[in-house]
């Protein structure tokens, strides 16, 4: 019995060393691999509240995540096609529409320091939704919506970019009501 459990032992041991050989001869060790991080950057900014809409006038505070692309392409062309999905948040300061989201953002590097990006997903909002909202008020016509939004940005380090953006949430035309909402501003984004 003693025996038996002593050659599994070794068994295992013997396994554990050669897949150990096996990965050095991949040219990596398992404890020089570093461990893939689900977080990709997160970003916060403000901006103008719908400056063209009976909502104008105020200001929102924004806050974003985005998380690491769930797989590569080896090809480079190929990759820009993967998105990374996101999550955010858009909080009006005078007690207008604000809203939370997620969705999916691809980006591209037009150089090693100016970037592009386009994401699109749903939000969900405590704006109006009826037929006759109040004054000063954009009627969203219902919630959840889509949104849209664009960015330009300028990378100053491998981790820190400023970027401007344009976002906009509506639905599409599918309620009775459909003003919509765009935001315009800008974010500092920190890239892990």
């Amino acid at each position: 019995m003693r025996l038996g459990i002593a050659l599994l032992g070794a068994l295992a041991i013997a396994a554990g060393t050669t897949a150990l050989a096996d990965a050095a001869d991949l040219g990596f060790t398992p404890s020089s691999q570093p461990v893939p991080s689900i977080l990709s950057e997160v970003r916060f900014g403000a901006g103008a509240h719908d400056p063209a809409s009976p909502e104008r006038g105020s200001v929102d505070i924004a806050g974003e995540i985005l998380f690491s692309k769930p797989f590569r392409a080896e090809n480079p062309v190929l990759d820009l096609f993967i998105p990374r999905p996101h999550i955010g948040g858009s909080l009006n300061t005078a007690g207008n529409t604000s809203y939370v989201y997620a969705g999916l953002t691809w980006d591209y590097d037009i150089t090693k320091e100016i970037f592009v990006e386009a994401s699109f997903g749903g939000a969900f909002h405590n704006g109006e939704t009826g037929d006759f909202p109040k004054k000063h008020e954009n009627s969203l016509g219902c919630s959840p919506l889509f949104r849209e939004a664009a960015a330009i940005g300028y990378r100053f380090t491998e981790n820190w970019s400023i970027m401007a953006t344009i976002e906009h949430i509506s639905n599409a035309g599918l309620c009775d009501q459909n003003r919509g909402l765009t935001n315009i501003g800008a974010r500092i984004g920190y890239r892990f």
